[in-house]
């Protein structure tokens, strides 16, 4: 079990009724006539040790501007505001975003001022308001959560700390090393951008509805220094998914298509240091990108 794990959920100090606790979150639904949808991948965190706590546990400090995505109705929005200097919250739902900033002026008006919204898919942003972001702090729709969370890191390089609740068969993708079974692109991707760790579990009650799924949290800090490479992210990236399209293949056959050829493949791989009989799952970020570098030049039309 995480450090995270076993902390005792104690209270910060607060103003007692500003975070939201089970009932104030049904009422204000009511009153917005908002349902959680499973289109959307809505289930409102109910609990305030719990948002207090993921608040703790990504390490939330009086300086950080936090970026959060998907605040919905405000649960975490106001526990980050308890501990940061700034909050800015994307969210996509014209409702929801409607509805956030008069939630924040009701419920802790001293903060008001530190609090900015910007109504859009996170997917589409690519600038905040204020000072850059140091920290994202998120509860992630499970169906978004990974593209979501590899573009903001990627538009964002002034975010050092993130922690993001996701479900929890993300959370190990995301966290898994070389050599497990569930290490993919997401891994991979993550990599590129920091280290990755599990960072404790949620359970289902602290959500409404509860989902069907249980939940985890990610820890990612970012890389103090960037993969030393020639290779672009992009021509590191494409590697990454040429070999896990075909995950059960070699990499001598799963790279054929990426390098023009399996003779090509091989070549980039022995040049890589790599075995042509490895498969993608036991390849290092670092790895991939030394392949990247040796991706051979493309053949030439005979005349």
């Amino acid at each position: 079990m995480s450090t995270a794990e076993q902390q005792p959920d104690n209270p910060a100090p607060s103003t007692p009724d500003a975070l939201l606790g089970p009932a104030d979150v049904r009422e204000l639904a009511a009153a917005l006539g908002v349902r959680p949808t499973k289109q959307k991948g809505q289930n409102f965190v109910i609990d305030a040790n719990t948002v207090r706590r993921i608040v703790r546990t990504a390490e939330v400090r009086p300086d950080d501007v936090v970026v959060e995505v998907g605040p919905g109705l405000g649960s975490l929005t106001l526990a980050l505001l308890e501990a940061a200097d700034r909050v800015v919250a994307v969210e996509i739902d014209d409702i929801l975003a409607a509805a956030l900033p008069a939630t924040i002026e009701a419920r802790m008006p001293a903060k008001k001022d530190r609090f900015a919204l910007v109504h859009s898919d996170a997917m589409l942003v690519t600038e905040l308001p204020g000072p850059a972001p140091t920290a994202l702090v998120a509860n992630l729709p499970y169906n978004v959560a990974v593209p979501v969370l590899l573009t903001m890191l990627d538009r964002f390089p002034s975010i050092e700390r993130t922690l993001v609740m996701v479900q929890a068969e993300v959370a190990d993708r995301l966290a898994a090393e070389p050599g497990n079974k569930v290490y993919g692109v997401p891994s991979v991707k993550a990599n590129w951008y920091a280290h990755v760790k599990r960072a404790g579990a949620i359970g289902r009650k602290v959500f409404w509805p509860a989902p069907n799924v249980d939940s985890g949290l990610v820890s990612l800090v970012r890389r103090t220094e960037p993969i030393r490479t020639s290779a672009t992210k992009e021509e590191v990236f494409a590697v990454v998914d040429a070999a896990f399209a075909q995950r059960r293949k070699t990499l001598r056959a799963a790279l054929a298509g990426w390098a023009g050829s399996a003779a090509g493949a091989e070549a980039a791989l022995v040049a890589a240091g790599v075995s042509p009989q490895a498969r993608g799952e036991s390849l290092t970020v670092e790895e991939f990108a030394a392949i990247a570098e040796h991706k051979p030049a493309p053949e030439r039309p005979a005349l």
